[in-house]
């Protein structure tokens, strides 16, 4: 049966249950990160990042009788750079204005290699597991089943509040996040069809905010990174010991990419 066609009451069951999915195969990914720092730990991220999109694509297949539209293999690198690539500038950018404003000062450079590597397929780990749960089954499900526009509003609301229990978090710094990653990431994903394309930027979007530009990741610290700098002025700017994600301006920047994407979808449609 048809996402669309399915009883509410079974739709609702079915949804959760596929939630609860995807959570034990985050669980299961992040055990990988645990692995000894360098080689094993890249090849046990690598392999855990694999085989959650491979449960996800049997679990689609078995149950809904199809490959999961959202995982085209002809795609895969295609759509995963491009998304690396738009994570990335999406903190260029940021860090750009926030230099323009005087509030990010590059103070020096460097970080073990090894230590950056660690980082780098952590994060794959975090944004395959993170993706799968609200891209691919909580968007997916409830764009089949109620349409686009509840879609995007309940899975970004829903990924800002998860992060209300990180360190640092504050009502605010997730009203943040749902503006300009859960609204940014649910569109992407629209408007690419893929999952690919999240992935590649939530994957970037950590890594670099963390490990390139020495910011906290969404409240917790991330270790080494290539950039080290000083943040002075408000909180609202600098987002604080939240990280830049707490910003305004990363709100700002996150929601006119958002409009955007929706604009050319609404276009589309």
């Amino acid at each position: 049966m048809a996402i669309k066609e399915m009883p509410v009451w079974k739709w609702a069951l079915l949804l959760i249950a596929s939630f609860f999915l995807a959570i034990l195969l985050y669980a299961f990914g992040t055990l990988a990160t645990m692995a000894p720092s360098g080689w094993a730990r890249w090849i046990f991220s690598a392999f855990a990042g694999g085989a959650m999109l491979w449960v996800y694509a049997v679990f689609v297949h078995w149950f809904e009788q199809h490959w999961p539209q959202d995982l085209p293999l002809d795609k895969a690198w295609s759509h995963t750079a491009a998304g690396m690539g738009a994570g990335l500038g999406y903190f260029v950018i940021v860090v750009a204005l926030m230099m323009a404003a005087g509030c990010y000062r590059i103070v020096g450079y460097g970080a073990p290699v090894v230590d950056i590597l660690d980082a780098f397929f952590m994060f794959l780990v975090v944004a395959v597991g993170e993706e799968l749960m609200f891209r691919g089954i909580l968007f997916r499900w409830i764009d089949e089943k109620w349409g686009f526009a509840a879609a995007l509003v309940v899975s970004a609301l829903l990924f800002g509040l998860i992060h209300i229990t990180n360190d640092n978090a504050t009502l605010w710094s997730s009203i943040a996040i749902a503006i300009e990653a859960g609204l940014l990431l649910g569109a992407a994903y629209k408007y690419s069809g893929t999952l690919w394309v999240p992935i590649g930027i939530h994957w970037t979007w950590n890594f670099s905010q963390g490990n390139i530009f020495g910011f906290e990741v969404s409240g917790t610290n991330a270790g080494a990174s290539l950039i080290h700098s000083a943040r002075e002025g408000s909180v609202w700017l600098t987002g604080g010991a939240f990280g830049a994600e707490a910003s305004v301006i990363a709100v700002v920047v996150g929601a006119a990419v958002s409009a955007w994407l929706v604009w050319k979808i609404c276009k589309r449609a």
